[in-house]
């Protein structure tokens, strides 16, 4: 009988006024938390599923190639508004492994960020930029994960020597990297060439790191903190390539063409050089960087990468 008057274990227990209040607002605060990575997730194209479990992202969206290109927008559009450069001339080291003709290595700053130079570098076009490459007479991708991509390419390099001219065909495995900026590639059938390999790779120089008054940035995300997104980003260009023809001439006709190749690769470099120069100064047109400054449609945008 006493049982009768005990209360229920299920009877709602009566919390002061203060505690009431904090409860209130943790679960306020937990639901606009969920709320906010839910949108966020959805954004990133994992929209929510009926039952609240968020899916994976949807077929064909790649929130990071898009997050890529429009930072690559902006680090564009700050050099449109400021594009004072002072181009330097290419360094190059030239030396004779045994067997070899010559391992060359040239080094050069330009005032673009390592993104856009990678797409020069990677153009299927570029022989526009390049004068020394003919025509690409062959180009098939083996592999594309969105970031990195084999691809095989034979291409007509032409070549002078004294009072002779003519081309080259050259079959090459190139592998490039856009995480890394690095663009490494090697011989994929011998023919003139019995080993021709090397690599291109691109870092990143932050041009305006003295608006930084507390610390000098060490990563590409402190910069454009401390920056406030507005610093410029140009390239720290290293490119290295092995040279060794099928027969190699004996001396002194291998030092001639030794300086020819030489000569040749800085060419090379100074080509490029004038690309990211047209580039930056506008006068030709940017696929990430509309006449308002704004980033064009993913569509758009895409044509520009392979």
């Amino acid at each position: 009988m006493d049982n009768q008057n005990a209360p229920s274990p299920f009877a709602r227990i009566s919390l002061p006024p203060w505690m009431n209040n904090a409860l209130h607002k943790v679960m306020q605060d937990g639901q606009a938390c969920v709320k906010s990575m839910s949108s966020q997730l959805h954004k990133l194209g994992c929209p929510p599923r009926k039952d609240g479990v968020n899916a994976k992202p949807t077929k064909g969206r790649e929130p990071k190639a898009l997050d890529f290109k429009a930072k690559l927008a902006k680090q564009l559009q700050a050099w449109r508004e400021n594009n004072e450069w002072v181009d330097t001339s290419p360094k190059i080291e030239v030396t004779v492994p045994k067997g070899t003709l010559c391992n060359l290595k040239a080094i050069v700053q330009v005032g673009l960020p390592p993104d856009a130079v990678f797409d020069i570098v990677i153009d299927p076009e570029n022989k526009r930029v390049f004068k020394n490459i003919k025509e690409v007479t062959y180009r098939k991708v083996l592999e594309d994960d969105g970031y990195r991509q084999l691809v095989e390419v034979e291409q007509a390099a032409m070549w002078r020597f004294l009072w002779w001219s003519g081309t080259i065909a050259v079959r090459v495995y190139v592998d490039q990297d856009r995480r890394n900026h690095i663009v490494r590639f090697h011989l994929a059938k011998e023919g003139f060439m019995k080993k021709f390999e090397g690599r291109w790779k691109l870092e990143p120089i932050f041009v305006d790191e003295e608006v930084c008054t507390i610390s000098k940035p060490s990563t590409l995300e402190e910069y454009e903190l401390c920056s406030r997104g507005k610093g410029r980003v140009a390239s720290l260009i290293k490119l290295e390539q092995l040279v060794q023809p099928a027969l190699l001439p004996p001396p002194p006709i291998s030092w001639y063409v030794r300086g020819i190749t030489a000569r040749t690769t800085e060419m090379l470099v100074e080509d490029l050089q004038a690309e990211v120069k047209r580039l930056r100064e506008g006068l030709i047109p940017s696929p990430l960087i509309t006449n308002e400054g704004k980033l064009p449609e993913a569509g758009d945008a895409s044509r520009h990468s392979i």
